[in-house]
């Protein structure tokens, strides 16, 4: 019987395909994720479907982000996955995209020329790089259809709504060693009113040189956000 691979440790993540690796290692989650731009640069949005081991969808997420092009928008979906990978505890990760540049620029293949696109793609590196084993792969259009579909419907209902976010219940959602992994809860999140307009109170980690939060987020474009840092006490 053939043994799974071996988690690496966070910091030597896998940027490229492991087609000639012995195996991955068991529970990699599949995450589909898609970026469209009308217009490119135009209106643009972005797209993620999550899949765990057993190919349960865990989370479908679609945002309109403004006028962007359609690489930004690949991007952006690329860090909503492992923002929500790294914030879930989610240690191994297979990415899929249609986007041939994003995936080699990923993988090293390609240089990151645009001056638009190599800050998304240092934070894209250092988030891959906080989970154990991350592995980045090319697919064909039509075997990324549910996460394109997605992406266009964020384009369509654009200024009607503020995009698509379903996540599995929590008792659906398992850790590494079968017990309940809870979703980020919203009460961990403090609405804090100042004055005639509302904030909410958002906790991070600042990790590998990224602000990492706690919970998911999901605001508006162009919220303003208030850091309060909180040094950890020395030892």
């Amino acid at each position: 019987m053939k043994r799974p691979a071996k988690l690496t440790p966070p910091g030597s993540a896998r940027l490229f395909t492991d087609a000639h690796l012995a195996g991955p290692p068991a529970g990699v989650h599949i995450a589909n994720i898609d970026g469209a731009s009308r217009g490119n640069p135009g209106p643009a949005s972005y797209a993620v479907v999550l899949r765990d081991a057993s190919g349960k969808i865990v989370l479908e997420l679609a945002k309109h982000i403004g006028r962007e092009t359609n690489n930004v928008a690949e991007y952006y979906a690329l860090l909503a996955a492992l923002d929500y990978a790294a914030t879930h505890d989610i240690p191994a990760l297979r990415i899929r995209s249609d986007s041939e540049l994003l995936v080699r620029q990923m993988q090293g293949r390609y240089k990151v020329k645009s001056p638009d696109l190599k800050p998304l793609h240092e934070r894209a590196a250092k988030l891959a790089r906080q989970i154990q084993y991350f592995v980045i792969e090319h697919v064909r259009r039509e075997l990324n259809s549910d996460a394109d579909a997605l992406a266009n419907l964020a384009l369509d209902q654009a200024g009607t709504a503020g995009g698509v976010r379903r996540e599995a219940a929590k008792s659906e959602i398992r850790a590494p060693h079968g017990e309940t992994q809870p979703l980020a809860a919203k009460e961990n999140s403090e609405p804090v009113r100042r004055g005639s307009s509302s904030s909410l109170r958002i906790r991070a980690r600042f990790l590998n040189g990224v602000l990492v939060p706690v919970e998911s987020l999901d605001l508006p474009e162009g919220s303003e956000v208030m850091l309060d840092v909180r040094r950890p006490l020395s030892k």
